[in-house]
């Protein structure tokens, strides 16, 4: 079997992290999503990965590479316009062969994995196989109708008046016979290939199409409350590892992960918590649910619940908390207001 997956969205809900970091290069709990994504599909079993890429091609393969460090093979697939999931299984037909294939989006957080899925796939090999999870409003999702045995019987995308609760999250495990639904389809009215078409395809031509619910945490990474709310959910999944140094005047409480070069100087460290390889946290206060890029200075501060970015620098705050601090940015404390902004930023301000 092999894995396809996605990541080739600009990512318009992180903005203006994305201007310049893919969405799926975005850091939780010390590593990019996508890097969380491949992890789950090494762990079904699958090493033969192709990656969808668009714009930002380069950086994600800088981050991925060959997929050697991972002990898989990566393959990346260019598609030059975002134009549907479908079309993304259209475009890697000379990958993916005749093989059964996993797709995967590459913005989407399942801590618990997704081995007894696969399995369940391997073992019976349904035309498709549909992960999916109950919803409070399925009108913003992909939604399946399913029978008592597990079967799919209708799709619909983001209806106005759903039939199910059961949302589609991004997972699918496709037969070679997807292609030939893929074939048979036409672009919806957003003028995209979509997938909940293919599948539906399926479904009125007599092929065989289970759902799966997954029934762990899931969101996609796709706004900053998603990406702070996956952050604190993989925290607390991490061992405590010390890899850095420690002094005498400093303590540790919980698990936290102190990366090889990290230096912690006259502070404290609440866990579940991460400070990146070669970051300095000097007289500072980190509490829990905090992950510190690589190489960022935290200087007389106090923050928690919060993700600090690569090469970023922090000094002199107090009470810095639910906050997304993209790569290489300064925040320091000032006698008066002063804001630079970007485009598109949102910024909260205590008065």
């Amino acid at each position: 079997m092999k894995a396809l997956v996605l990541s080739g969205g600009m990512g318009a809900r992180l903005r203006p992290l994305t201007y310049s970091t893919p969405k799926q290069l975005v850091p939780v709990a010390g590593k990019a999503v996508l890097e969380h994504v491949i992890d789950n599909i090494l762990a079904a079993g699958i090493t033969d990965i192709g990656v969808i890429v668009g714009d930002r091609a380069e950086q994600i393969r800088e981050v991925i590479g060959d997929g050697s460090r991972f002990g898989a093979r990566i393959t990346y697939i260019r598609q030059a316009q975002p134009l549907g999931l479908a079309h993304c299984v259209l475009i890697a037909r000379e990958f993916l062969g005749a093989d059964d294939f996993l797709m995967y989006l590459g913005d989407n957080v399942l801590p618990e994995g997704i081995t007894d899925i696969a399995r369940t796939f391997a073992a019976h090999r349904p035309d498709a196989q549909l992960v999916v999870q109950k919803v409070a409003d399925p009108r913003a999702f992909g939604v399946a109708e399913v029978d008592a045995s597990a079967t799919v019987t209708g799709l619909a995308e983001k209806p106005a008046v759903p039939r199910s609760d059961l949302a589609l999250i991004g997972v699918y495990f496709f037969t070679p016979a997807i292609h030939r639904a893929v074939d048979r389809i036409r672009p919806s009215a957003r003028g995209e290939l979509e997938i909940t078409d293919a599948v539906q395809w399926l479904v009125e031509n007599g092929a065989r199409v289970k759902a799966s619910e997954y029934l762990g945490f899931w969101a996609d990474a796709g706004n900053a409350d998603a990406v702070l709310e996956c952050n604190r959910r993989l925290l607390d999944e991490v061992s405590p590892r010390r890899l850095g140094e420690v002094d005498d005047a400093s303590e540790l409480t919980g698990p936290v992960v102190l990366a090889p070069g990290a230096r912690v100087v006259r502070s404290r460290v609440e866990g579940p918590a991460f400070i990146g390889p070669g970051s300095l946290v000097e007289d500072s206060r980190i509490g829990r649910y905090t992950a510190i890029g690589g190489n960022c200075t935290v200087r007389h501060t106090r923050i928690e619940d919060s993700i600090v970015q690569d090469g970023s620098s922090l000094s002199h705050l107090d009470g810095l908390s639910a906050s997304l601090i993209g790569r290489a940015a300064s925040v320091t404390a000032a006698r008066r207001h002063r804001l630079i902004v970007g485009d598109d930023s949102r910024v909260e301000v205590a008065s």
